[in-house]
């Protein structure tokens, strides 16, 4: 099978189809380049998405990431970002291996094609010139034997004739032959034309144009070959991603099943406890008895009014106030002097914003006292460790100055050892500043996990160590209230709470004030530590008088001797109330 034999007259189509392989050739090179320009364009939308949905740095989507749902997320967009690369990937590999190669190809080949046709044409012009040639020698022939022809009848009919001179009838015979010789030689002159042009056509069409048409069938299967093989490349640079895409894959399904619901739910825990305990069961409270509350004239609470306070479970408590925030509804009595009295100097004292507030926009206390027992204990653990870490880093950097400025020392053409002293001092100093703040927290710290007693009133006003490097943290939410063991905040109506006044401060001022007289005992039921302002600890079991009951705040007033006196956690305790003490009820 060959193009020269079967297509030999087939010169012009032959043409043809080989410019339109090339055309084919060139929209294969255009549809891989867009391939790879859509490659591209998909890498980018995945990186773009990925980086969408990466948390933002020092955001609170960061925190979220520590849950493992959120992890398997967080690496499945890694990987989308990896698999991202592998289009890429793919993209260059096609660009350098498939469009880059066929474009040099193409601009060979059409070179080759041109040279092959133009060799062809070449033949083709010389076979035409050739038979011009034959055509002429046999139009000569023929004309000159057509001139011989009527040369011999003239010859012939001058001959004949008696009236025509002998010497006519010798020229026109001198004539004739001459035709007849310039006949002869038109004859062996076609006959050798003719001979030569056979002899070049049988060349032409076994020879030259077979080899002409083999070569130009040699580059057209070259070209078909090529293209296979371009094609099976792009296969193959599709196939070479596919085991790190699986890997990708792999990575996504390996992220999904380290999901643990059981350490998210933990972390949740974590995240949220408050450190509280539930609150007790509510007593019953007989109504079909009549009752009469006595305040005590040494109480620092004003009336409560003629309604019993409305109760909240497990959350904010409008009703319920703290020791020593008494809300103060009733206007002031002049039958309760020190109630009067701690109101006169509630107004001499600049209101703080409670933990209402500050969940509305207002600054955090230092000592993250606006937070729950376990929460605070953790950023106040998360803050020592940072601190130590700014430590640290300014240790090493005190490190470094210390060894340049021997270097200098040893070597003053280096530098000015001299030149290093106001900032090594100023490291020193940033190093003392950190000390000082870790220390403040260390003990806040320790403070929360109970590893040192509460700081008494004495402590906290003779103490300069940290009240007076943050005069806004004595004032702040955590002394307007403390934390009850029920899990609930004390807050004023008003969304702001009073400064507290410390018991201490209130009996150096009124010592000359009688002691509230016992109305029952009580049993501790359970042991109760009382490190916070205006409590005292009890022992399981143990027996105490009580001065004044529970009166819906969840707390009773108690007393252990006449300088040992604070209040208690009504469900701490077990009351057995006096009948006839003055403002007594029965319990049933």
């Amino acid at each position: 099978m060959s193009w020269g034999t079967e297509l030999w007259d087939q010169f012009d189509n032959l043409e043809k189809h080989t410019q339109w392989g090339i055309d084919i050739l060139e929209k294969y090179i255009k549809f891989v380049k867009e391939r790879t320009e859509i490659e591209l364009s998909y890498a980018k939308q995945l990186r773009n998405l990925s980086k969408k949905y990466q948390p933002k740095k020092n955001s609170k989507e960061e925190e979220e990431y520590r849950y493992t749902a959120c992890k398997a997320f967080l690496s499945t967009l890694n990987e989308m970002n990896d698999y991202a690369g592998q289009h890429e990937v793919i993209s260059e590999n096609m660009t350098s291996q498939i469009t880059v190669e066929l474009t040099r190809y193409v601009q060979d080949l059409k070179q080759e094609r041109k040279s092959h046709f133009h060799e062809g044409r070449k033949a083709q012009q010389h076979i035409e010139t050739c038979w011009k040639q034959l055509e002429s020698s046999k139009r000569r022939f023929e004309r000159d034997c057509k001139e011989a022809d009527r040369a011999q009848q003239y010859f012939e009919k001058m001959d004949a004739d008696i009236n025509v001179t002998k010497a006519d009838v010798e020229k026109a015979r001198q004539q004739a032959q001459t035709r007849h010789q310039m006949a002869e030689d038109s004859k062996a002159d076609y006959s050798l034309i003719l001979q030569k042009f056979n002899q070049e056509q049988r060349e032409y069409y076994y020879t030259h144009i077979p080899t002409i048409f083999q070569k130009i069938q040699e580059m057209e299967e070259r070209r078909i070959v090529r293209v296979g093989e371009s094609m099976k490349t792009y296969a193959e640079v599709d196939r070479q991603v596919i085991p790190i895409i699986g890997k990708c894959l792999d990575e996504i399904v390996k992220a999904a099943k380290s999901i643990d619901q059981k350490n998210d739910s933990q972390l949740v825990i974590e995240a949220y406890k408050s450190g509280f305990e539930p609150p007790g069961d509510i007593e019953f409270e007989d109504y079909t008895q009549p009752m009469k509350r006595t305040v005590s004239d040494n109480s620092l609470s004003n009336s409560r009014g003629e309604g019993k306070p409305e109760l909240k479970f497990g959350g904010k408590s409008k009703g319920k106030l703290w020791p020593f925030i008494k809300k103060n509804k009733s206007p002031k009595q002049q039958k309760e002097p020190l109630s009067h009295r701690f109101n006169e100097f509630m107004t001499s004292k600049p209101k703080i914003h409670c933990f209402r507030s500050l969940k509305r926009g207002g600054a955090a206390p230092e000592d993250f006292s606006n937070l729950p027992p376990e929460q605070r204990r953790k950023k106040l653990q998360q803050k020592v460790d940072e601190l130590n870490k700014d430590i640290q880093k300014e240790m090493d950097q005190r490190d470094a100055i210390t060894k340049m400025k021997d270097v200098y020392l040893k070597n003053p053409q280096m530098g000015d050892p001299a030149s290093l002293d106001h900032k090594l001092t100023e490291v020193s100093q940033n190093i003392e500043k950190l000390r000082l703040e870790a220390q403040k927290f260390e003990a806040w710290l320790a403070e929360v996990e109970g590893r040192l007693p509460a700081r008494s009133d004495q402590a906290r006003r003779q103490s300069g160590m940290y009240d007076t490097q943050s005069p806004a943290t004595v004032n702040n939410c955590a002394q307007d209230r403390e934390s009850s063991p029920d899990g609930s905040y004390t807050e004023e109506q008003s969304q702001e709470s009073e400064v507290k006044v410390l018991a201490t401060d209130f009996d150096d001022e009124f010592d000359d004030e009688e002691p509230l007289p016992a109305i029952g005992t009580c049993k501790a039921l359970y042991t109760f530590e009382g490190q916070n302002e205006g409590t005292i600890s009890v022992v399981e079991g143990e027996t105490l008088y009580v001065i004044e009951e529970d009166k819906g705040d969840g707390w009773t007033r108690i007393r252990r001797s006449e300088d040992e006196e604070g209040y208690v956690p009504t469900s701490y305790v077990e009351v057995y109330l006096d009948k006839n003490a003055k403002g007594a009820k029965t319990y049933i």
